[in-house]
């Protein structure tokens, strides 16, 4: 094949990643989760509370279920999927990663003091297995290519620099970071101090939608949780007072591409209001 050619086949290749990377509403998600806090607790925080007027406050929002294990399951598998507890499970089911590679997308976890090589064990340091639900997924844990995408959270910092981010980003803070041994102050504060530079920075921003929310609450009648959205394609200070859940936010995911579903409540939740974009 001569070099024109070459070059041709280039143009489409990259042509083809871009298209398949551009979104009905954004061309990236990135979750943040945190653990274990009520609502109104929680939009108190002075970060969570800037995510939520500059962009999109979900005030009846709820998680699935107690204790945290089962909603990380849920919000990536679309169900609970026998998960009841926070113990060790290893998972053989489909879930958002697979709709993802089906489409061509691009994902990775970063995950704080992950210790990368596959490790499958239930915690390193602050970091908990539990709160990464991607590495119980069998088809990862079984393929070093997959797994290769579940990374310590040091690595994101790298990846904005080189601006090479993929299109599904999941984001794991550790025991204290994400409230769980903490409160509320500690990790907005470390939010704030870990993201807001982010947030003017195109490498990380480029039609990108930020996603915070909490696996659960800290146990309130109702499981209420704080959500919101933030980025260049949400419509600043909407409050949405819709009933949704977990569910909700993987049924936006699986809409953003046209990435089908899993026939599980992913496919039959409450989709989010139009009303949030710009």
């Amino acid at each position: 094949m001569n070099k024109f050619l070459l070059g041709l086949c280039s143009i489409f290749i990259s042509a083809a990643a871009f298209a398949g990377a551009s979104g009905k509403y954004f061309d990236r998600v990135v979750y943040v989760v945190f653990e274990n806090e009520n609502y109104v607790a929680a939009i108190k925080g002075p970060f969570f509370t800037k995510l939520a007027k500059g962009g999109a406050a979900f005030t009846s929002f709820t998680a699935v279920t107690h204790p945290s294990q089962g909603n990380y399951v849920a919000m990536t598998s679309g169900a609970q999927n026998g998960v009841t507890g926070d113990s060790k499970y290893d998972i053989n089911v489909k879930h958002i990663a697979d709709l993802l590679e089906a489409r061509g997308l691009t994902w990775k976890v970063y995950a704080e003091n992950y210790p990368g090589n596959c490790f499958v064990g239930t915690k390193n340091g602050t970091y908990r297995r539990k709160h990464n639900p991607f590495i119980s997924y069998v088809n990862i844990q079984k393929d070093k290519k997959r797994c290769a995408n579940i990374v310590n959270a040091t690595q994101m910092d790298k990846d904005i620099a080189a601006n090479t981010l993929p299109n599904y980003v999941f984001y794991v803070p550790d025991m204290n970071n994400d409230g769980h041994d903490t409160n509320v102050d500690y990790s907005d504060k470390w939010y704030n101090k870990r993201f807001s530079g982010f947030l003017t920075n195109p490498n990380f921003m480029d039609n990108t939608l930020l996603i915070s929310t909490y696996d659960e609450n800290g146990g309130a009648t109702g499981n209420q949780i704080y959500t919101s959205f933030y980025g260049p394609m949400v419509k600043p200070g909407t409050v949405v007072a819709d009933k949704l859940n977990h569910y909700s936010l993987m049924k936006l995911i699986e809409e953003n591409w046209d990435l089908g579903n899993l026939g599980k409540n992913d496919a039959t939740a409450k989709a989010i209001p139009a009303s949030v974009w710009r």
